[in-house]
Parts: structure tokens; sequence; C-alpha cells
């Protein structure tokens, strides 16, 4: 059985408990690093043709203005060789109660049909929000499993939570 690491992250500036503050690498990516090293999955990461911007109130704009109106982003590039994974671990940040824009580009451009997918998100204290609904209503033809959310001031130290979420086949 294989299996893909398909994540959306985001560094620079951030949103950390009521705080701001730079980072190198996304916490969706640090998160993405963890499955795969647990897995032995392939990782691709989605990145929008025009990324958003580095300040994060301009990114929540922007993103905000990409949600409002139902935006598809271009991106840089689409996974290839799909067919070949039928397990998709799906990673993003929550963006406006649900996932990344681009995500939903992403996820109408493959197909899905018959594969497993395993969402996981970075987050601030939403939870999922209405991620999981929205993969299931874009992949009716997937299989979606048990998710899992990281705070994203945790992510450093979510190991253990990873390595339990990934041993749940």
């Amino acid at each position: 059985m294989a299996a893909i690491v398909i994540y959306y992250s985001r560094a620079g500036e951030n949103f950390f408990a009521g705080q701001f503050r730079y980072i190198e690498k996304g916490n969706t990516e640090v998160a993405a690093e963890m499955i795969a090293a647990q897995t032995g999955a392939a990782l691709f990461r989605a990145e929008q043709a025009a990324p958003y911007a580095d300040e994060y109130r301009a990114c929540v704009a922007q993103a905000k203005a990409d949600f409002d109106s139902g935006a598809r982003p271009p991106l840089k590039a689409m996974p290839s060789g799909m067919e070949q994974y039928d397990t998709i671990y799906l990673g993003y940040p929550i963006y406006c109660g649900t996932m990344p824009m681009a995500l939903f580009t992403l996820l109408e451009g493959v197909d899905t049909a018959g594969k497993t997918i395993r969402p996981f998100c970075t987050h601030e204290g939403s939870g999922m929000a209405r991620s999981a609904d929205d993969i299931q209503k874009l992949c009716p033809g997937a299989k979606i499993e048990k998710s899992l959310a990281i705070l994203g001031r945790e992510v450093k130290n979510a190991q253990a939570a990873v390595a339990a979420w990934c041993a749940e086949q």
C-alpha cells in the first residue's frame, strides 16, 4: 500500500496563542515531515503560484477574500503519479474554518475515487473546523478516515500524537 503526504503550509509571520511570531518552517510542514517519517510516505508540498503575503494580517485578508469569492488559486504544480497511491495524508492549516482554498484546487484536480484520505491540520484553537466535511464533499468516492488536529504552537512536541494517529490504520 503506497501513501503520500500532501500538505499546504505557510512560514513567515504566524499567530501563536495571541502573539505574532516569525517562523522559518510552517507548522503543517513540521507535522507532514513527522507523518512521512512515521509512515514512509512520499511528500508533496502544495504551493500557490502566487503565494499569500508573508505578513500575517495581509495573508489573512487574502485568504478570506479567496474564501469569500470561492476562488481556486492556481498551484505551482500538481502531484503526479497519483494512481500509485491508495492513501493520502492531507495536511493544512485552518483558514476561514476550513482548509486553504489552494487545497480545493488540488482536490478538484486529482482523482481521489477509491482512495483513503487521512486529514490532519494545524490550528490555534479551531480544531478541524469543517474541513473534513469539505473534503468529503470534494472527494465523494474516497474514504475519509479519522483526522488529527494539532495546535500549531505545540507541533514540535507532537511526535507521540502523530505516531499514535499514524498507527491507527
